[in-house]
């Protein structure tokens, strides 16, 4: 990505730790750790929490969510993609509405209402959820988005919700 926003992190690659998993993990953890549970953002002045439970290997839930994919928890697995954008999800929902490389809307899922924020430039798409609560943000997930369906059904979904808030 040669026009990346200053605003957004490097990469954090597993190359960089020489290629050592467990190094790579505690590195990632760190910054997760720096970001989301020593001083926690805000979105919309709203303060952002973090899924706790379950923890496995000492390492919250919302953790695993952010460097690993699979339907069901108990088999979810690494996923180097997420693990090396670790350190994008806070300057993303830091950026916030403002940001032209960014596309903000809400949506419902499983009866929830969630915040997506959609980060795109070039060949990059980077998506960050962040679920509603009555007092707080749950950070939920945020993965690379890699499907062009997927990027094509978020972007309806976008379209929709902005006409739907031009009429309100």
């Amino acid at each position: 990505m040669q026009n990346k926003p200053v605003w957004l992190p490097d990469l954090v690659r597993l190359v960089d730790y020489n290629g050592n998993w467990e190094k790579y993990l505690e590195a990632i953890y760190e910054f997760f750790r720096q970001d989301f549970v020593e001083n926690r953002p805000s979105f919309r002045g709203v303060r952002l929490s973090l899924k706790r439970h379950p923890v496995i290997q000492g390492k919250e839930a919302t953790f695993w969510h952010l460097v690993s994919e699979g339907k069901y928890e108990p088999d979810r697995l690494p996923d180097l993609r997420r693990c090396e954008r670790i350190k994008w999800p806070r300057p993303i929902i830091e950026a916030g509405e403002q940001e032209p490389t960014l596309k903000v809307w809400e949506n419902e899922r499983d009866g929830e209402t969630r915040i997506c924020l959609w980060f795109s430039l070039e060949d990059e798409d980077y998506l960050v959820v962040l679920a509603k609560r009555n007092n707080y943000l749950l950070m939920w997930t945020a993965y690379p988005l890699t499907y062009p369906n997927t990027k094509r059904k978020l972007q309806k979904e976008y379209e929709a919700y902005k006409a739907g808030a031009a009429l309100s």
